[in-house]
């Protein structure tokens, strides 16, 4: 009878297998190559801190009401008995106090969240310096960055939540940053809060989008990420066997997935400990919130705390134009700022395409240092963000170290300026003197360590050759050169793309190389050709433009 059955089943995994071929697919998905080396777990955290986000978060909707309908508050919590307090802060209290788990659940919550945004913010900086942006995976930098923008919508709505006095004066905040967006400002606050601040729907609304909206934008786009992923395949570092045509890593299984798991296990772990040990967001010190109150060293979690550092240091700019005013000191730094800097990095993979003039894949990642404008420039907008961060708690600051919040505001006003100047400049060269230092050594080879006498009675330090795989990893990059001018008259727009290329790409230094090793170098970098594609131009315009 089992016989019968097994033969049964067998035949009708069979059958449907000839009509729809899973086992093909799947096969090829569990061979499918990974990549090996750390870096590249940084996008497992983030996905892996969602999966606990969407675990903790159902459970503590179950238990959640977002009203705002005022009771008085006579649970066990006694310094907040007899105050007026909406349902949300309420059930807030009693997910804390009186639900089994619940207080570690929120805390899990919180540190998830905290864990999801730095990771996509790690991971996003690791694919801008190594260039994974670049062809064929600019659509793929675009849906990241839409997950990041995301994440901080959520995170500032799953934050606003509880409605306590610290998160009260945060929503406080963003209704004055929509009432600074000119002519539409009045129009935007009252569809949102439907009515004069605080408003009665606010919370419903914010419940919804925190546990319904994003969650499932962020879920189809965390899927169309991953199906991206497969299917363009992964960057990889030079290394012997890996060039610009092939995907080199562990398979997924049994590898990868045991490697995988083992970093879920972990981090879950990690994120039980932290929210059964290291308290976060008491909501019960800082009482309901009320609009005639402000929490005492009210910052926001990190993720916008730039804002809140952009709000401070700006001037007190005012103007009345048209009957409109025009709030300088909130509409800049709270709308305008963000809004060129994430269009920027939108833009950015198609700008340095455009100023670099390359339409070829890339699959090898770039050593940082090789790439100096483009690392100055992302080091440059880490001190930015900051400093910024580090104004948002200027209060804190000045009370800490005894000095004028006055002085300290104008320090960071300062900073701000001239930190990522100083930053760009400082790093530019030290990619610079890091590409003499690799120059040096496959001169040279490596310090041996020991001290040698030469003929004349010099003393000086011995040299041993670099190992073959140290070698690879030296030489075997991409160098882009600076677009070159044609003859005659140009437009204003391809004299400002040759301004910008010779700006971007004039500062490298030339490894030294035989013109053998040059060809290798060439053959290995070379990008992938289509079937029935014409093959790709080796530079901008020209073989002659691009060297290595």
């Amino acid at each position: 009878m089992k016989e019968k059955v097994r033969e049964a089943a067998l035949t009708g995994f069979v059958a449907l297998d000839r009509r729809l071929p899973a086992a093909e697919a799947a096969k090829a998905l569990l061979r499918k190559a990974f990549p090996d080396h750390w870096s590249y777990l940084l996008g497992e955290l983030a996905l892996y801190s969602f999966v606990v986000l969407v675990l903790t978060g159902s459970y503590l909707t179950l238990f959640f009401d977002p009203g705002m309908t005022q009771s008085v508050y006579a649970g066990p919590y006694e310094p907040l008995r007899g105050l007026r307090m909406s349902q949300a802060y309420l059930s807030t209290l009693d997910l804390s106090f009186e639900v089994r788990g619940g207080l570690l659940m929120r805390q899990v919550h919180h540190w998830a969240a905290l864990i999801f945004v730095a990771a996509i913010s790690v991971h996003m900086l690791r694919v801008f310096f190594t260039g994974a942006f670049r062809r064929p995976r600019e659509v793929n930098w675009i849906v990241g960055l839409t997950l990041f923008v995301l994440a901080l919508l959520e995170g500032f709505a799953g934050y606003s939540l509880p409605d306590d006095l610290l998160s009260g004066t945060g929503l406080r905040t963003a209704h004055t940053i929509v009432l600074s967006i000119p002519v539409v400002g009045t129009y935007l606050s009252s569809f949102i809060w439907r009515g004069p601040f605080p408003g009665h729907v606010i919370m419903p609304r914010l419940y919804v989008v925190h546990v319904l909206f994003v969650p499932g934008v962020l879920i189809a786009l965390i899927t169309v990420h991953l199906l991206l992923v497969v299917y363009l395949k992964h960057t990889h570092w030079a290394e012997r066997g890996r060039t610009n045509r092939n995907a080199v890593g562990t398979p997924m299984f049994p590898q990868f997935a045991t490697k995988s798991s083992g970093l879920f296990l972990m981090l879950f772990g990690l994120l039980t400990a932290l929210g059964a040990l290291a308290q976060v967001n008491p909501v019960w010190a800082y009482g309901p919130y009320r609009a005639d109150q402000v929490a005492t060293d009210a910052q926001p979690d990190w993720y916008v705390g730039f804002l809140e550092g952009a709000l401070r240091v700006m001037p007190p700019w005012e103007n009345v134009l048209w009957g409109h005013t025009f709030m300088w000191n909130v509409l800049i730094p709270a709308v305008i700022l963000p809004g060129v800097l994430f269009t920027g990095l939108y833009l950015y993979p198609f700008i340095e395409k455009w100023v670099a003039g390359d339409r070829t894949e890339h699959h090898l990642s770039d050593r940082p240092r090789n790439q100096p404008a483009r690392t100055a420039l992302g080091v440059a907008g880490i001190v930015f963000y900051a400093v910024l961060l580090a104004a948002g708690g200027n209060d804190v600051i000045a009370f800490s170290f005894r000095v004028s919040v006055n002085t300290l505001t104008w320090i960071f006003r300062i900073a701000v300026v001239a930190g990522p100047v100083l930053a760009f400049w400082a790093t530019r060269r030290i990619c610079l003197a890091l590409q003499a230092h690799d120059r040096t050594l496959l001169a040279e080879g490596q310090e041996s360590g020991n001290v040698e006498q030469d003929v004349q009675g010099g003393l000086g330090e011995g040299h041993v050759p670099l190992s073959a795989a140290h070698g690879y990893r030296l030489m075997v990059r991409e160098v882009p050169r600076p677009l070159a001018a044609p003859a005659g008259e140009l437009p204003r727009r391809q004299r400002l793309r040759l301004a910008l290329s010779s700006w971007y790409y004039r500062d490298r230094v030339e490894i030294p190389v035989t013109p053998e090793q040059r060809r290798a170098i060439e053959e290995r970098t070379t990008a992938p050709v289509e079937p029935g594609e014409p093959p790709p131009p080796a530079g901008p315009s020209e073989p002659a433009e691009r060297g290595t």
